[in-house]
Formats: C-alpha cells, sequence, structure tokens
C-alpha cells in the first residue's frame, strides 16, 4: 500500500502562523508594549499555536489570494496574451511579486509592535510565497535566458552582476524555505532566528537586483529602496533602543 500523503497537515504548514523572520527577538512586544528579548510576547506565541479563534476560511482566503498572480500568468500563458515580449512580462510580473510580498514580510513586525499584529499571523505564508515566486522568476530565467545551460549560467553570473545578487538572494531563500516547516524549527531552537535573519540580506540583494535592472527608469528601486530603508532602520533603532541600559 502506497505511503498516504496527509494533505491537511501539509497546508497547516503553508498557513499557519509562523514566520519567516520572529518578533520576539526585535525587542518591544507584538501587542506594543516593551518587553525584555527574553520575555515570550504575544506575537512570538503565535509562531508555536495557533489561537483558539483562527478562522480556517480567512487562512484559506489568505492563501488563495497569494496564489492569484500565478494563476493570472499561467492563463495569460495559455490564452497567450502575454504581450510583444512575453519573457520580459513574466519575468517582469514574478519579480514584482517577490517585491511585494518581501515588503509585506518586513511590515509585519511594525504593524505587530504597534498593535495591528494580524498580519504577522499570516508571515511564513507571504515569506514562503517570496521564495515561490522568486523560483517561479528564476525558471523563467533559465528556460527563456539561458536555455537551462550551467555553463551560460555561470557566464551570466560572472560578467552580469544584477544576475549574481538576484541569484545569491534565491539561494538564501532556499534554507529560509525549508526550515520554515514547524518541525525543523523546533529542531534548530535559537539558531532558526538566526538563519531567518537573511532575510535582510534577501531585502538587500533583491533592491540591487532591481536597481542594476532599471537602467534609466528608477522609480520602482527607488520606492522600494525606500520602504526597505525604513523597515530595516525601524528594526535596526529598535534593537538599539532596547540594548541601551
Amino acid at each position: 500500500m502506497g505511503t498516504q500523503i496527509k494533505w491537511p497537515i501539509f497546508i497547516r504548514e503553508w498557513t499557519l502562523p509562523a514566520s519567516i523572520d520572529g518578533i520576539a527577538d526585535d525587542g518591544p512586544a507584538g501587542d506594543g508594549n516593551a518587553r525584555p528579548y527574553n520575555v515570550p510576547n504575544e506575537a512570538s506565541t503565535l509562531v508555536a499555536k495557533s489561537p483558539q479563534n483562527w478562522n480556517p476560511a480567512i487562512r484559506a482566503a489568505v492563501f488563495l489570494a497569494c496564489l492569484l498572480p500565478f494563476v493570472a500568468l499561467v492563463r495569460a500563458v495559455v490564452t497567450n496574451s502575454l504581450g510583444p515580449d512575453p519573457a520580459e512580462h513574466l519575468m517582469h510580473v514574478t519579480g514584482e511579486w517577490v517585491m511585494r510580498f518581501l515588503v509585506l514580510v518586513l511590515l509585519a513586525t511594525p504593524l505587530a509592535r504597534n498593535g495591528w499584529p494580524r498580519l504577522a499571523r499570516y508571515r511564513r505564508m507571504l515569506g514562503l510565497y517570496v521564495w515561490f515566486y522568486a523560483t517561479l522568476h528564476l525558471l523563467v530565467f533559465a528556460q527563456v535566458y539561458i536555455g537551462w545551460s550551467g555553463e551560460q549560467l555561470v557566464e551570466e553570473l560572472a560578467e552580469r552582476p544584477y544576475v549574481l545578487v538576484g541569484f545569491l538572494a534565491w539561494l538564501i531563500l532556499v534554507p529560509l524555505g525549508i526550515t520554515s516547516a514547524q518541525a525543523i524549527r523546533r529542531k534548530l531552537g535559537k539558531n532558526w532566528r538566526r538563519l531567518h535573519k537573511l532575510t535582510y540580506a534577501v531585502a538587500v540583494l533583491g533592491w540591487l537586483h532591481l536597481l542594476w535592472l532599471s537602467r534609466s527608469d528608477v522609480g520602482d528601486a527607488v520606492i522600494y529602496g525606500g520602504l526597505f530603508v525604513f523597515l530595516l532602520g525601524y528594526r535596526l533603532a529598535g534593537r538599539i533602543r532596547f540594548a541601551a541600559p
């Protein structure tokens, strides 16, 4: 008899509120009250288990909403409505959604600290979608631009800095995505938080990738750069404030 896939458990791993980076280690509590780093707070408790009033329908709705851009892309491919440059459209849309989900992941902590922890409940799901759309972005690049050639990939990495930083960002996302499962998180213990702080590196590399691709039109790069500076600066200011005697 074949091994049965436990779909409810699989879906639960994607939709429960464990996150791609911790809130408790950032200093202030998720409910807006300051606590020391070693004191659990409401936001970090959300990572451990789902609250009693958690609505599965809302979780499923958020999961499906995050999947809509992918569904729209598949529909556009099937109906041949990607525009005059299908490859460019696929690269642009998948890359854009990577950046959008990354902003949401980093925005979860500031909102939780200021009394709105709802986004933090879906942070792990959002983080996994960062990885998902980044992987789609890489697959389109591999199919269209280098034809799955390892030699061509090495050449692109050596000659095009934006390809190098984008590929490095994806490589970092791989262990972050794999270790998002609750069982792996428990095994890693405190090392899990240290590992998932690499989310900040992904944000920086993703921004550099966008900036070097922008050429003369740097509008999007400026917007995302401003958002990342604010969000990462907010984290850094919080750590400095709570580390002070």
